[in-house]
């Protein structure tokens, strides 16, 4: 499966509970890592995919440095953005150039 198949695996409320709960249990466990690894299998997933949502639910609320959701989407709404108004200018460029041609090939009056 591919990465963007796979995020739409999991809801958003069992990504949400799940963090919820290795939040919740981490005191049981000698680490995060152990709260993590005894919670995955409960919500279907593997450690490595939970400790993902966790370190982004980390950055979400300002406990670890890095992007957070809000930004990375952002950042790919511009990135998309950016790449149309690319693809406009080209396909203006072109049409310029086409037009352009057209006025040196036609005779003078």
């Amino acid at each position: 499966m591919t990465k963007s198949r796979m995020a739409n695996r999991y809801s958003a409320e069992v990504r949400a509970r799940a963090v919820r709960m290795v939040f919740e249990h981490q005191g049981s466990y000698e680490t995060q890592a152990g709260a993590i690894a005894a919670i995955a299998p409960k919500i279907g997933c593997i450690p490595k995919t939970l400790n993902g949502w966790v370190k982004q639910a980390e950055k979400d609320s300002g406990m670890r440095d890095g992007v957070t959701t809000k930004e990375r989407d952002r950042i790919k709404a511009l990135e998309r953005e950016v790449r149309e108004l690319r693809q406009a200018n080209e396909s203006l460029r072109k049409a310029s150039a086409c037009f352009a041609q057209v006025e040196l090939d036609r005779p003078l009056k």
